[in-house]
């Protein structure tokens, strides 16, 4: 783990809310200067604690209505297989979210598509073509209550870390 100090946290706070958030905004919430600021973002996103400034789209307004959540699991538990599988998911563009996972099955994924048929078309694709796929099981979101992938910074860490 990074060592992060309380103006990180507070920085990384900040930008996860809301990441065009003016850097002297910011400076002026936590108590630095903007360049200081911005030498810090610049060591956050250089050291990988920021890995991506993004914009998050709402699926429905760009045609995208069906969100699914599958449990994929595999025949085979080499090494060689999974990889292929992790790439062939990453590739997807319908897949927005891919994790490896203990438990009954091996793939959680998270996927967006337009209907039902497009989805369809996607599991042939996925997971009929794919000798190594042993079963998957689809479950379709009827509401998106709360989606993000915001990180809660722990206020054990806040207090821990030094100015």
């Amino acid at each position: 783990m990074e060592d992060l100090d309380r103006f990180d946290l507070a920085i990384l706070e900040v930008l996860q809310r809301d990441n065009k958030t003016p850097q002297r905004e910011i400076a002026d919430a936590i108590g630095l200067s903007a360049p200081a600021v911005q030498r810090r973002i610049k060591r956050l996103e250089e050291n990988g604690t920021i890995i991506a400034n993004i914009a998050v789209v709402s699926p429905s307004h760009v045609g995208q209505e069906i969100t699914l959540f599958v449990e994929v699991e595999m025949d085979s538990e080499h090494a060689v297989m999974h990889d292929k599988a992790k790439r062939a998911f990453q590739e997807a563009p319908e897949v927005q979210q891919c994790y490896y996972v203990t438990g009954e099955v091996d793939f959680i994924l998270i996927v967006v598509v337009k209907t039902m048929g497009d989805y369809e078309d996607l599991t042939k694709r996925l997971f009929f073509s794919d000798n190594n796929v042993k079963r998957f099981r689809s479950f379709v979101a009827m509401a998106r209550v709360k989606v993000g992938l915001s990180v809660p910074l722990d206020a054990r860490l806040k207090a821990r870390s030094k100015p």
